[in-house]
């Protein structure tokens, strides 16, 4: 009988725990339960006193904090690393949305599909279908990309014209005003034609003088510079990176020394500033200058304090002693990128992006809305790059044939096609939703280093597959080639806004723990607590929290575990039910790993690169696979379209479970690892990597144009006209689909196997043999002409390879000669 109550006991109390039921509670349910068992004869005045002894501490508030609490908090404060400004300045930007759910462990997937679906405005396709579309056409990229190092000048008034560096801008101030969203359609059709075009396109309208002088900008500020950056009229830039700070941005070198000066005739109070940048986009062009810098004041001139911190200040680039003019050429991608120094240039305090009021704020200004733009540039980038590989890789292979059948039909290409497409789905999906959130005004600073990370290295891992795809096709450079740039590229957008490896192995896990964990920063902020009683107040119900939540995820990873999920709730009981249910689990597992870890590493996690990159590789593939089940659902849930869902979620809930086995094998004692393995895979890992049968699906939906397909290439630029490689390539894929039947009626008429190729004299033997139309013929022959312009490649006289100073000398030996 007491063997019964207690398993009871145990059973209820687990239940609780598992949907997180409140001490009080816990302590009822066990009360009760206790009660029945000892009128049944279960329990004795032993098991009572057992049962008070654990009860009475933690539940009376002076005994719990004298005997548990008060050590508890001593021994925390020794081993918890102390945050500087410029980290506590990062752990306070932004806000937290749906990856704050799946870091607790219980994400409501309800909740999730209640985000509504971002939708463009009337004004905002207009542009889409309009300016965008004209400037892709305007554009040839192979001449701007080899020949020129920069856009033609009639692409650059046109872009101004057209206030495409003015997505950001409010209309008040004569911007266009677009949502989050529409920003990330724009920067993905002009990255379908171009990646020159959407990086110069792109870096205005993220983090920049724009951005913050909207949020910060005194009035003066905007109503001088706003209407000018709307209409092209100032080129802005703005300068962070040093040459001893990169990743660690807040640690510039560069300086400003409050002073007084000349300015215009009249003495000032302003800043002498020294600087030296690099990797500064649109620094060659630019017309305005934003600076972070440190400002000091050791002569006391705004107040008492010497250090006043990173401060952020616009600067006319013809002010005297402003360098900038000189390029980097970064990877053959020749966007407007390079240097800028001064030496003591003398400035008005007026300069500072706020006034003088927000000297030494600079930091929290650019942590703030590099939140945002993170969000929407290189990740849209990245996405509206992957789905054009995607198209153009499907294409290709359809059209491209090898021991006489197409390419796309080998299993070594449709393996590489089918993470094309997979990774095509979950990165549009990722971008939609979250510039989404955005939108409904979020700041979200982790999402935002999940998308930069992740979305950048599948674009890396997209090149490279279609590369591998086009073989001769994409390393041979020319007009032809619509891979090559992009593979070149491809590392420009690992390195830039904080390196790939930083941003893995400590923002996504570094932010997320803190930031998305329900206790662990009123922890910390609890050091910091001046009043003893009150830091022990705070600290304690902390704690209390924090016990709770752990047992809690402990009883839910295990069930989850045991069950596999089967009776966790799901929106759908459908095919993807399956997608919800490991989500679920997985969730619960890296809440639970994440307070292990905490409680194994303590203080030292913060220098455990790689187990902090671990956890934060689960929470961004579960953001991933959520990502993708919205965008499934928010399209209608079409069944055609779900290999792409069932491929993007498989996988990367693969990736979870392996990045989760990887933290196990990583943990300090054979005996924990032991014990985890038992608790987490009971019964071994249940997630498999997706099947080959699954990405033959995906591969022949890549190779045949449908309205599945045709999702997949949402604001891809695919117009048949002549400087769109793609679009031209799309066209002959429909005029090779078409003539097939013919080709395969001439290879019955003659009796022949035929290799499909040499269509014209296909076509002529067709005529012989009578089987033949004479219009039918002839759309053989015109197809033959458009099939050898996509598998041929680009070739040179020796002389038109030569570039700059080479060109004109061998000009001037010509003309001597």
């Amino acid at each position: 009988m007491t063997l019964i109550f207690v398993l009871a006991l145990i059973v209820l109390l687990s239940a609780a725990s598992y949907h997180r039921a409140s001490w009080n509670t816990a302590i009822g349910i066990a009360a009760v339960t206790m009660l029945v068992g000892t009128f049944a004869g279960a329990f004795g005045i032993i098991s009572w006193l057992i049962f008070l002894a654990i009860v009475i501490p933690l539940s009376v508030t002076n005994l719990r904090q004298q005997y548990i609490v008060a050590p508890a908090f001593k021994a925390f404060k020794k081993v918890t690393p102390t945050m500087s400004e410029t980290e506590k300045s990062a752990i306070d930007a932004g806000t937290t949305w749906w990856e704050a759910d799946l870091f607790c462990g219980n994400p409501n997937w309800d909740k999730l599909h209640q985000f509504p679906k971002p939708r463009l405005s009337v004004e905002e396709q207009a542009f889409l279908d309009g300016p965008v579309e004209e400037v892709c056409a305007m554009l040839n990229d192979w001449e701007a990309t080899h020949e020129l190092t920069d856009l033609p000048q009639d692409v650059w008034q046109y872009l101004k014209d057209n206030k495409f560096f003015a997505m950001i801008i409010k209309k008040q101030y004569g911007g266009l005003e677009f949502s989050a969203y529409a920003q990330s359609c724009v920067l993905q059709k002009l990255t379908s034609k171009s990646t020159l075009l959407s990086s110069i396109v792109g870096v205005p309208n993220s983090l920049g003088p724009g951005e913050l002088l909207q949020h910060y900008g005194t009035d003066e500020q905007k109503e001088h510079y706003l209407p000018r950056l709307a209409v092209g009229d100032e080129i802005p830039c703005f300068a962070l990176t040093s040459p001893e700070a990169g990743s660690d941005a807040s640690s510039i070198p560069d300086f400003g020394v409050v002073c007084k000066g000349e300015w215009e005739g009249k003495e000032v109070l302003g800043i002498s500033l020294t600087w030296n940048k690099r990797y500064i986009t649109l620094a060659p062009v630019a017309t305005v200058l934003g600076l972070a810098f440190k400002m000091r004041d050791p002569d006391g001139l705004l107040g008492d304090k010497e250090e006043l911190g990173i401060t952020c200040a616009l600067i006319p680039t013809n002010t005297p002693g402003v360098k900038i003019g000189r390029r980097h050429f970064p990877l053959n991608v020749p966007f407007q990128n390079g240097p800028t120094q001064g030496e003591n240039v003398f400035v008005p305090l007026d300069f500072i992006i706020g006034g003088a009021k927000m000297a030494g704020q600079g930091w929290r200004m650019l942590v703030e809305c590099l939140s945002v733009g993170r969000v929407i540039t290189l990740p849209s980038n990245s996405a509206g790059g992957i789905k054009s590989l995607a198209v153009a890789s499907g294409a290709y292979s359809r059209i491209r044939r090898q021991f006489k059948l197409p390419i796309g039909k080998m299993e070594g290409i449709e393996e590489a096609l089918a993470k094309l497409g997979g990774y095509a789905y979950s990165s549009d999906a990722a971008v939609t939703m979250s510039t989404g959130a955005v939108d409904l005004g979020e700041k979200p600073s982790v999402v935002s280093a999940i998308l930069k990370y992740h979305l950048t290295e599948q674009m890396r891992a997209s090149t490279i597959h279609a590369m591998d795809i086009h073989g001769g096709k994409g390393i041979c450079l020319g007009p032809n080639n619509y891979v090559g740039r992009g593979y070149q590229g491809a590392p420009i957008a690992i390195t830039v806004e904080g390196a790939n490896i930083l941003t893995r192995n400590m923002i996504i896990y570094g932010q997320g723990a803190i930031r998305c964990h329900p206790f662990v920063l009123a922890e910390l902020e609890a050091c910091s607590i001046k009043d003893k009683q009150e830091a022990l107040d705070s600290f304690d119900k902390s704690l209390m929290g924090h016990i709770g939540f752990t047992i809690s995820n402990l009883v839910r990873t295990k069930w989850l575990a045991l069950t596999g999920a089967r009776f966790t709730k799901v929106p759908f009981n459908d095919e993807t039910a399956v997608y919800y249910r490991n989500a679920a689990r997985y969730s619960a597992s890296l809440a639970l790993m994440s307070d292990i870890c905490m409680a194994v590493f303590g203080g030292s996690l913060k220098r455990k690169e790689r187990i902090s990159a671990r956890l934060g590789d689960l929470l961004s593939y579960l953001y991933l696979v959520s990502a993708t089940l919205k965008r499934y659902n928010d399209e209608g849930r079409r069944k055609e379209d779900l290999p792409f869902v069932q491929w993007s979620c498989q996988e990367h809930l693969y990736l979870c479970q392996r990045a989760l086995a990887d933290l196990i094998n990583n943990m300090p004692s054979a005996a924990l690892r032991g014990l985890l393995k038992v608790v987490l895979f009971p019964f071994g890992r249940p997630v498999r990597k997706p099947t080959d049968k699954m990405e033959h699906k995906l591969a022949q939906l890549l190779q045949v144009p449908s309205e599945t397909r045709d999702r997949l290439a949402t604001h891809i630029y695919l117009k048949d006209e002549p400087l769109c490689l793609l679009g031209k390539q799309e066209q002959t894929l429909k005029d090779i689909l078409a003539v097939e039947p013919l080709f395969e009626k001439v290879c019955r008429g003659t009796g022949k196997k035929l290799p499909f190729m040499q269509l014209d004299k296909v076509a002529a033997m067709g005529l012989e043999a009578g089987v033949l139309s004479e219009d039918e013929a002839a759309k053989l022959t015109a197809v033959e002409a458009k099939r050898l312009a996509v598998i041929n490649v680009d070739d040179f006289d020796p002389e038109e390879l030569l570039a700059g100073k080479a060109r004109t000398k061998e000009s001037a030996k010509a003309d001597a000669a």
